[in-house]
This record gives C-alpha cells, sequence and structure tokens, in this order.
C-alpha cells in the first residue's frame, strides 16, 4: 500500500488518539519506503492516529545548505501549509526534523506571518524515536513488534539528531527493550559518519576519510548491524560498507523496532 493512502483522519468523540502527520522524507519515500511502514506500525503500536498528507515534498534542507534562501523558503511555507492542522508531526530523520523544528523559523523570521506559521509548526515537530519516548511514554517495543529480531548491533549517533535535538538515550532504551538484540557501543559514536548532506559533494576527500574511520570503529565492534536514525548517514555508511567487502548490514533503528525486516538491508553485506 503506498504511503500516501493514509488519509487525514476525522476526530470523533470516541476517539482519543493524537492525530499525527508522518512527514516522510526524500530519501525514505525515493529509496527506502519499508521506513516510513515502520513508523506508521511503531506510532499506531504507541496510540496515534497517522497521516501522510500528499502535499509534502521535501523539507528544503539542500536549497538552504546551499544559500538558495528563496527556494528554501518556498518549500518550507509548503511543507507548513501540508502539516498544519495535526497534534504532532514526526520525522523519521533527525536532520529533517531539525530543518522544520530549529532553521524554519529561523528562515522565515523576516516575514512576521509566516514567522508564527513556523514556530506553531517547530512546538509540534519531533523525531519518530524522541516521540515514541519521550510524548508518547513508549519504554519497550510492543510486545507484537518486539522478539522480531535478533542480533548484535551497534548504533550512530547522527549530527543532526543528537546536537540540534538532543537524541541519545531514546533509541538505546528502545533497543535495549528488545529481547533478541545485543547492542555494542563502537568508539566514537557520536563522530559525524562524513555525510553532512551537500558536504559529501563538495568534500569528497574528507567526507571519505571521516566514513572510512567511522565504518573502522563499527567493524571492530562485530556487530551483524549498524543501525542510525537518519537514513543520509545510513546510506553513506552503508556504500562504503559495501565498497570493502563488509559483512555488516544496514538497517534504520525503526525497522528492527518495527520488524520491518522484508526488504534486505541498505547495504548487501558479502557472505
Amino acid at each position: 500500500m503506498p504511503l500516501d493512502t493514509f488519509h487525514v483522519p476525522q476526530p470523533n468523540a470516541q476517539s482519543a488518539k493524537p492525530r499525527v502527520a508522518l512527514f516522510v522524507t526524500c530519501l525514505v519515500d525515493v529509496f527506502r519506503p519499508s521506513v516510513g511502514f515502520a513508523a506508521v506500525k511503531l506510532l499506531e503500536a504507541a496510540g496515534c492516529a497517522v497521516s501522510v498528507p500528499t502535499g509534502q515534498t521535501c523539507c528544503g534542507q539542500p536549497a538552504y545548505n546551499s544559500g538558495d534562501k528563496d527556494s528554501a523558503k518556498a518549500i518550507a511555507l509548503n511543507t507548513i501549509s501540508a502539516l498544519e492542522g495535526y497534534d504532532y508531526v514526526v520525522v523519521p530523520s533527525g536532520s529533517c526534523a531539525g530543518m522544520l523544528k530549529v532553521h524554519f523559523p529561523d528562515l522565515l523570521s523576516d516575514d512576521p506571518a509566516a514567522a508564527v506559521r513556523a514556530k506553531a509548526l517547530a512546538g509540534r515537530v519531533h523525531e519518530l524515536v524522541s516521540f515514541l519516548v519521550n510524548v508518547r511514554g513508549m519504554k519497550a517495543v510492543p510486545a507484537d513488534l518486539a522478539g522480531t529480531y535478533a542480533g548484535r548491533v551497534t548504533y550512530h549517533d547522527s549530527c543532526a539528531g543528537l546536537r540540534e535535538l538532543g537524541i541519545k538515550t531514546e533509541p538505546r532504551t528502545l533497543l535495549a527493550s528488545m529481547p533478541g538484540v545485543e547492542l555494542v557501543e563502537m568508539h566514537d559514536t557520536e563522530v559525524c559518519c562524513g555525510f553532512g548532506g551537500t558536504f559529501s559533494v563538495k568534500y569528497p576527500d574528507i567526507s571519505n576519510a571521516m566514513v572510512e574511520k567511522k565504518t573502522t570503529n563499527a567493524s571492530h565492534v562485530t556487530p551483524d548491524l549498524l543501525l542510525a536514525g537518519d537514513l543520509g548517514c545510513l546510506m553513506n555508511m552503508a556504500g562504503k560498507l559495501e565498497r570493502i567487502g563488509s559483512t555488516i548490514g544496514v538497517r534504520h533503528i525503526a525497522e528492527v523496532l518495527a520488524g520491518e525486516l522484508a526488504s534486505p538491508p541498505i547495504s548487501k553485506p558479502r557472505q
């Protein structure tokens, strides 16, 4: 079922479920739809009524980071319009959530009416795992989802999720609740993987050196899976692992938490 077949739920007196708009992100939509379906499963398990607004597009971060503020503003206004009217907006990406929550208000600060709307949206935006733990009080993966994965995993803290949104303990809390999961911490888990969006295109040699350090650190703890909450980081690390012939698989944390494992890992581990 395509993600955009989820429609806006109509509130009624019998339902106290919060109305959540899932902001899918470009990378999830184009490269890894299983992350979006995993997010829906987790949000519904947390008691939410989930919609995927069809008017959403990109968060505007590529244009914003490249200095094209006019395009970024136009995208921001479109995004705000698509996501208004919901109790919460949840994003399976610290980077995109940070754009909506942290940078939209600054980007639109010279337009008083737009600034008010941007701040109102920012107050309702949450990264997926932090929303599950901090807003919905999920301390363990629900029994009907838990136990679907067993293995040794390590977790990469993305720059945006950690530094802009303060996400650190939340993914580890939910991973620790899964009976078959062994979480092992790699060295320098908080250090950038070298992706940085347009950074990896502008400075490919520096980016490659950074991801080489990251994948080396991951390899040293011999995980079955390398996990993170940002698909950009995951694709960058997966590409490097595949090029060096690693057997480590790479997945978005939502896939493991929700048991959305039918799709192969992002990397193609060599056996």
